[in-house]
């Protein structure tokens, strides 16, 4: 009795799928779509392209903008090159003084 109500309960399992359509394997060939889905499609293509059109371009944002002063925030547009002071501007050397000059 045991073995009848496995076999009964493993079809009932089964029977959903041999009841599907065909299912495309890999590298099987599509096949062909009729007329009505290929002016859906490119129904769809047209659709998604006029939403991509209305989508408004990325504004540059700039989430530290609040915490920096108004000077900062415009020096950060700068370039790096030419907002960093040289090596030869950030630090000179101060001039030598004479002993004998500094006496009289």
């Amino acid at each position: 009795m045991r073995r009848i109500a496995l076999a009964v309960f493993i079809a009932l399992i089964a029977a959903p799928a041999f009841a599907q359509d065909h299912v495309q394997q890999y590298r099987e060939p599509d096949k062909e779509k009729s007329y009505i889905e290929q002016q859906a499609d490119k129904k769809a293509e047209r659709d998604y392209q006029r939403a991509l059109k209305s989508v408004p371009d990325k504004q540059q944002n700039d989430p530290w903008g609040i915490a920096r002063s108004g000077d900062a925030a415009q020096g950060a547009a700068k370039s790096p090159a030419t907002s960093a002071p040289t090596k030869s501007a950030a630090k000179k050397p101060a001039p030598k003084q004479d002993k004998g000059a500094a006496a009289n």
